[in-house]
C-alpha cells in the first residue's frame, strides 16, 4: 500500500473564507433564523429555511445586478463573473458569457432561456429577468 493512499485529508484546519463568502453566509444565516422564527421554530424544517434564505439572497443579488445593467446598458464578462462568484457558481472565470448566464440561472433555480444556437431567440419565458441581456448577447453573436 502506498503511503499517500493512507493519508486522510487534514480537516482540523478550516478552509479560509473570503469576506464575500462570510457576508453571504451571515446574511443567509440571519434570514434562515427569521424564517424559522416566523414558523415558530418547529423542528425538522431547518434545511428548508436555509434553502429559502439562500434563494432569497440570490434573487436580491440578481435583481440588483439586472437593474444596474438596465441603467448602464452594458453587460460585461467581468461583472457576470463577479455576480457568479457572489452567488456561489464554481469557477466562473472558466466560463464564456452565455455559459456563465446559464450557470447563474441554474444556481438561482431559474429556467435557462438561452438556446444552443445563437440564431435562436430566447424561449420567451414569461417574466424572464434576462430577456434584455439575452437579446444583447444574441446581437453580439450575429455580428
Amino acid at each position: 500500500m502506498n503511503q499517500n493512499e493512507d493519508k486522510q485529508p487534514d480537516v482540523s484546519e478550516p478552509i479560509p473564507q473570503t469576506e464575500e463568502s462570510k457576508t453571504r453566509h451571515e446574511w443567509i444565516s440571519v434570514a434562515a433564523y427569521y424564517k424559522a422564527q416566523t414558523r415558530g421554530f418547529i423542528a425538522g424544517q431547518e434545511l428548508d429555511d436555509w434553502l429559502a434564505a439562500e434563494k432569497n439572497y440570490i434573487d436580491i443579488l440578481l435583481t440588483s445586478y439586472l437593474s444596474i445593467i438596465e441603467e448602464d446598458g452594458v453587460i460585461t464578462l467581468s461583472s457576470l463573473q463577479q455576480l457568479a462568484r457572489t452567488i456561489g457558481v464554481e469557477s466562473p472565470d472558466r466560463l464564456e458569457k452565455v455559459d456563465l448566464i446559464r450557470a447563474i440561472q441554474d444556481k438561482s433555480l431559474s429556467n435557462p432561456c438561452f438556446q444552443l444556437d445563437p440564431s435562436d431567440l430566447c424561449n420567451e419565458i414569461g417574466g424572464c429577468q434576462w430577456k434584455i441581456e439575452c437579446r444583447k448577447i444574441i446581437a453580439e453573436w450575429k455580428r
